[in-house]
């Protein structure tokens, strides 16, 4: 089964190049397309070797639905531009998917810093409840079950668990036990404490019904940090 690997970025130099590493040596068949939001970095140049380049509006909902729209995969994955597959992960996602019930999921996660802190955080992440399926888990998702709920929200914040949320509507939803890792820099940057206590703000939030659009985040875009930790 053909894997559509989508990748939405803005000002991913430093990142993206271990990520696009992390697919090409993934058994295939796959595809890569890069949606990108208005980098003014190499992003774009560094993609093009490997993947399908295409321009969006910026805003991570936005870009992942119009990479999903050019893909011809039967089979969607959302990865984070700062997050790498371990080496038989598409192998999990198609085994997991040769269940016809099997519509949708996520892998475990894990970050690239070791230590206290990320071994906890990444413990947490790994219960198996919708409402912390963030998107740096790696979202895979059946074609037809990504365009018969409409895709992604056109929302600014937490489009993930919004999309996991309708996802576990249509069809069974799967937790691998494949791992995933992702970076650790916005909790290097801003403190690890500090940097979970805005996180369970902006969640708690949303479970409590806040439409994302009115929630407020206060701390900065990726793109506005030190990009190596």
């Amino acid at each position: 089964m053909l894997v559509s690997v989508i990748i939405p970025t803005w000002n991913e130099e430093h990142w993206l190049s271990d990520t696009l590493d992390s697919v090409t040596i993934q058994p295939g068949p796959w595809e890569i397309i890069v949606c990108d939001g208005g980098s003014n970095d190499r992003t774009r140049q560094l993609a093009a070797p490997v993947a399908t380049v295409v321009s969006a509006a910026k805003g991570r909902a936005q870009q992942m639905n119009a990479g999903a729209r050019l893909a011809s995969g039967d089979i969607l994955l959302f990865l984070h531009a700062d997050t790498r597959l371990s080496l038989r992960a598409l192998t999990a996602i198609r085994s997991a998917l040769a269940d016809p019930s099997v519509q949708s999921g996520v892998f475990r996660l894990r970050f690239d810093r070791r230590g206290f802190w990320p071994s906890l955080f990444a413990l947490g992440a790994r219960i198996r409840w919708h409402r912390i399926a963030f998107g740096d888990r790696g979202l895979f998702v059946r074609r037809t079950a990504f365009e018969a709920i409409g895709g992604f929200a056109d929302v600014p914040i937490l489009e993930d668990l919004d999309l996991v949320s309708r996802l576990h509507g249509h069809g069974n939803f799967v937790y691998l036990r494949c791992p995933i890792t992702t970076a650790w820099r916005r909790f290097a940057h801003m403190g690890a404490l500090r940097q979970q206590v805005l996180n369970l703000r902006v969640w708690l939030q949303y479970v409590l019904g806040k439409p994302p659009d009115k929630i407020r985040v206060r701390y900065p875009p990726f793109n506005q940090m030190p990009q190596r930790m």
